[in-house]
């Protein structure tokens, strides 16, 4: 039996971060484990320890805005982590050369604008796990 798939989202806003994972839940139940954290460095000590059990998300989603550590910097040290895990970027006020510096150095799968339509998400979180 396989494990199930891992999706891990970030996002400094606590509301944005119920938000997200609820529509990801309301929309695959069980079919995934979602871990939410509202800090890039609690989501980093998070990775440490998949990596140490040797397991490994399938799917990042994080927000560009947050203190300390912006979404692209965040993303491009998870891509060292896990070269194969799925990176999307959410946010209402990325700046275009941080997305154009995640697209490069991270790899990012996806950038959606913040508010995401859910469809979409749903959509695109369905394309990220299935390649």
């Amino acid at each position: 039996m396989n494990p199930k798939k891992i999706i891990l989202c970030v996002d400094d806003e606590k509301v944005v971060l119920t938000s997200l994972i609820g529509q990801l839940n309301n929309a695959f139940g069980t079919q995934y484990i979602y871990e939410g954290f509202t800090s890039p460095e609690e989501a980093l000590e998070y990775l440490d320890e998949l990596k140490e059990e040797g397991a490994a998300p399938d799917l990042i989603i994080s927000d560009w805005l947050m203190p300390r550590l912006r979404g692209d910097e965040f993303l491009i040290r998870a891509r060292h982590m896990f070269p194969d895990t799925r990176l999307m970027m959410l946010s209402g006020h990325a700046d275009p050369t941080s997305v154009e510096r995640a697209v490069h150095e991270a790899g990012l799968f996806r950038f959606m604008t913040k508010p995401w339509d859910k469809e979409d998400l749903v959509r695109q979180v369905e394309l990220a796990i299935a390649n």
